[in-house]
């Protein structure tokens, strides 16, 4: 009898090792797989558990020590037991087979389904977790220490620092991977605004600014008589002045100084020179993330952008960058809008060769090449290597285009006729 209730406790005490096995294979899988930004999410909004566990993956060394100290101690625990079962039972010949079985055992129950389990819902094994390794490092950790010091020992002796191993930033690209890989997890639009803000670097002043040669402003060479009405209805909130041409800018004058009738009726010359703003110069290149950031500490939102020699090659404006983000949002008229007209008799629409190929894709939701050319007309002439005549017609990507007009040089309007997949999602033009 004493033998019978002696076998009993034995194989009861066996299946609960096996199930601190178990515990402790999962509870390790689900602690490093958890995502570690949702984690520090969860901690920042007050979850205990997400704290513990954030604290915990701070020094992932002593968690992984303690976890394998527990573990192996439990898995010879329940080695030695076995075989005192198994010689109870059979006598030594027992033991071989009680090893075998043991380890399949173990290897099924104990390593393989709980560590599945953890991998698909590590929130859910790992969090609770956190509330008993937690106090059990407190109590293990003179002997966590001593293992973890002799482990970093060998390591130093293999030539591998432990010190050296980076933490779990993201890089720029792999944040855009992940930013792209949630799109099913976000609305349409705010993912969007998402990936061009992550774009942003990739994107220069080049891109986004209004060339040289379209840039609206004041002449003060003109006669005053001419300035005014120019001044009264201009469609912008912000006019550069210069004199006889935009290479010799003299300001930027904000016409919301100007902000009744009257005052703009007593304008003189001199006046005007007095409200203009100082010009702020970019060099040609500079990435639209960092020009945003000087917009910003500057206090300004308007620049011209000037080559290496220091001519202005355009301008760039905080709204175009915010544009690049946002999509079209600004009350004046907008030049990509004005440039497109669909056209009901041919199809497709009828399009400015001089538009920005970027403010084409952002506001038509195209996708023309953005590599090279900025305009339509450099990226025709770049893949012809010619000035084509009227009627020649072209692919850009899928876009099957048709040049209606040249003059000067350049192509002046195009006919492009959108994939069918793409021009239902076009914009409304008229």
């Amino acid at each position: 009898m004493d033998d019978d209730i002696s076998l009993g406790f034995m194989v009861l005490a066996l299946v609960i090792l096996l199930c601190i096995s178990a515990f402790f294979s999962g509870t390790e899988t689900a602690l490093m797989r958890l995502n570690r930004y949702r984690l520090r999410h969860q901690a920042r909004n007050g979850h205990r558990g997400a704290h513990l566990a954030e604290t915990l993956l701070a020094k992932p060394e002593r968690l992984i020590g303690l976890i394998l100290l527990g573990n192996n101690a439990v898995n010879i625990a329940a080695a030695s037991l076995v075989t005192v079962i198994a010689l109870q039972l059979g006598g030594p010949r027992w033991v071989a087979i009680s090893g075998v079985l043991l380890t399949i055992v173990l290897l099924i129950f104990a390593e393989v389904t709980p560590k599945t389990l953890a991998a698909k819902q590590p929130e859910r094994v790992a969090l609770p977790a956190a509330f008993f390794y937690y106090p059990l490092l407190k109590v293990t950790w003179p002997l966590i220490w001593l293992i973890n010091v002799i482990a970093n020992g060998v390591l130093r002796l293999c030539g591998v620092r432990p010190d050296e191993f980076g933490d779990d930033a993201l890089t720029m690209e792999e944040l855009h991977t992940v930013v792209t890989e949630s799109g099913a997890l976000l609305p349409q639009r705010r993912h969007r605004m998402l990936l061009r803000i992550l774009e942003l670097q990739d994107v220069s002043v080049d891109d986004v600014m209004v060339p040289h040669n379209e840039v609206v402003g004041l002449d003060l060479d003109e006669d005053w008589a001419a300035l005014v009405p120019q001044i009264r209805n201009s469609t912008y909130t912000r006019l550069p002045v210069y004199r006889d041409s935009i290479d010799n800018v003299v300001g930027v004058l904000h016409l919301r100084t100007l902000v009744t009738q009257e005052t703009i009726d007593s304008l003189s010359r001199n006046k005007l020179l007095e409200l203009l703003e100082e010009p702020y110069f970019v060099p040609e290149g500079t990435p639209l993330n960092q020009q945003l950031v000087q917009f910003q500490r500057g206090h300004r939102r308007t620049a011209f952008v000037v080559d290496e020699y220091g001519d202005i090659q355009g301008i760039v404006t905080l709204e175009d960058i915010l544009e690049e983000i946002v999509g079209e949002f600004t009350t004046e008229p907008s030049p990509t809008l004005q440039d497109v007209v669909r056209d009901d008799v041919h199809g497709g629409y009828v399009v400015n060769a001089g538009a920005n190929i970027r403010a084409l894709n952002r506001t038509m939701n195209w996708n023309l090449p953005t590599e090279g050319p900025k305009t339509l007309n450099g990226l025709i002439v770049e893949q012809l290597e010619r000035i084509p005549a009227n009627g020649t017609g072209l692919m850009l990507a899928d876009y099957s285009t048709e040049i209606l007009q040249t003059g000067e040089n350049l192509v002046k309007m195009v006919r492009i006729h959108p994939p069918s997949s793409n021009s239902s999602a076009s914009a409304n033009v008229g």
